[in-house]
This record gives C-alpha cells, structure tokens and sequence, in this order.
C-alpha cells in the first residue's frame, strides 16, 4: 500500500476510534489493525478490519427504520429519534447510502480504499 493511502487510512482509523459512536467492537478492530500496521500481521489485519466495518456501517435505511421504531424512541429520545429519521431521509435524497455519524463516515471513508487494503 502507497504511503499516501496509509496515511489516510490511519487518519481515517484515528477518527473512528475517536468517534462518541463508535463502537466498541469496532474501536478494538480499529486498534488492532493499527498495532499490525508494518508487521507481519498487516495482511490477515486488513482482511478482518474490512469485514467489521462492513458489517458495522449503518445503512441509510436502516438508520430510519431504527429512528423510526420503539427502540429508536428510547436510544435517541422521542423527538431525537424524530430528528435523526428526518435528517436521515433527508441525505438519501441528497444520495447517501449510510449513515453520516462521525464513525460511519469515518468507516466510508475507509471502505472506499478497500480493495487497496485487500490488495
């Protein structure tokens, strides 16, 4: 992988981890993939830190179909959850596809290099 992809991606994995919506599933792949950066490990790292983002990434319908039930009403509060379901629709017709989160887009941004990282 090219220094300038590296250096994205390590930004991109720093600002995942920082994220208030990370999870923590995906804060210790994040983690772990940085600790194999350069090591031997990088290869196999790659491949699992790409399956966790992708199955961690919140669709843009799913993000509504969760604001919009009972559970979504007590995660975010009612009039949150109404919020989060408006803003949500509002940015598939802009044409997102996931969620805009700081942890998602952080995540985005990293899986438009995956098959840099897969190589």
């Amino acid at each position: 992988m090219n220094k300038n992809v590296l250096d994205y991606v390590v930004e991109k994995t720093n600002d995942l981890i920082g994220a208030s919506t990370c999870s923590e599933e995906t804060r210790a792949a994040a983690q772990a993939w940085l600790d194999a950066v350069g090591t031997d490990r990088e290869a196999e790292e790659n491949r699992k830190y790409v399956e966790e983002l992708e199955a961690d990434i919140m669709p843009i319908d799913s993000l509504i179909g969760f604001a919009e039930s009972e559970h979504g009403a007590q995660v975010f509060g009612v009039d949150k959850a109404k919020d989060v379901a408006a803003h949500a629709r509002e940015i598939k017709a802009a044409g997102a596809k996931y969620c805009d989160c700081p942890a998602c887009a952080a995540v985005e941004a990293i899986l438009d290099k995956k098959d840099i990282l897969l190589g």
